[in-house]
């Protein structure tokens, strides 16, 4: 199931960065990747808490806010709240086929896809006397 929902979030990131191709606002290539990865500013939120930090992450990361000013940008005929609404369908996409998903309030680990695996790498064990002995 995982790999199913991997590959309906690729092709969706991937209709996303087609129509910003369309609607590009005449901005530069680099601009544009640097607004692409721009909603995970929100992660911020999680210098404060948890909570907060889920709480905005998950704004900026729900497909239903995107399609929503997708649609009122089409229909306003706005096109910049179109395109941002675009863009964060495309973002958000592109972070679930990642497999970061939507976060719960207990850790920025626990998502409604599962959980986050940290890399074995990066763990650090606690060391004590016998780790340093010859």
């Amino acid at each position: 199931m995982k790999n199913i929902l991997r590959a309906e979030d690729t092709a969706m990131a991937a209709l996303g960065i087609y129509f910003l191709t369309i609607h590009n606002l005449h901005l530069s290539v680099w601009i544009w990747l640097l607004l692409f990865f721009s909603p995970d500013i929100s992660m911020l939120g999680y210098l404060v808490n948890a909570k907060v930090g889920a709480i905005t992450y998950n704004i900026f990361h729900h497909k239903a806010i995107a399609i929503t000013l997708v649609g009122m940008g089409f229909f306003m005929k706005i096109e910049v709240v179109m395109v941002i609404g675009i863009l964060l369908f495309a973002h958000s996409s592109f972070d679930r086929m990642m497999g970061y998903g939507l976060k719960y309030y207990s850790s920025f680990n626990d998502t409604h896809l599962g959980k986050i695996k940290k890399d074995k790498s990066v763990v650090v064990r606690n060391a004590n006397k016998a780790d340093f002995d010859l």
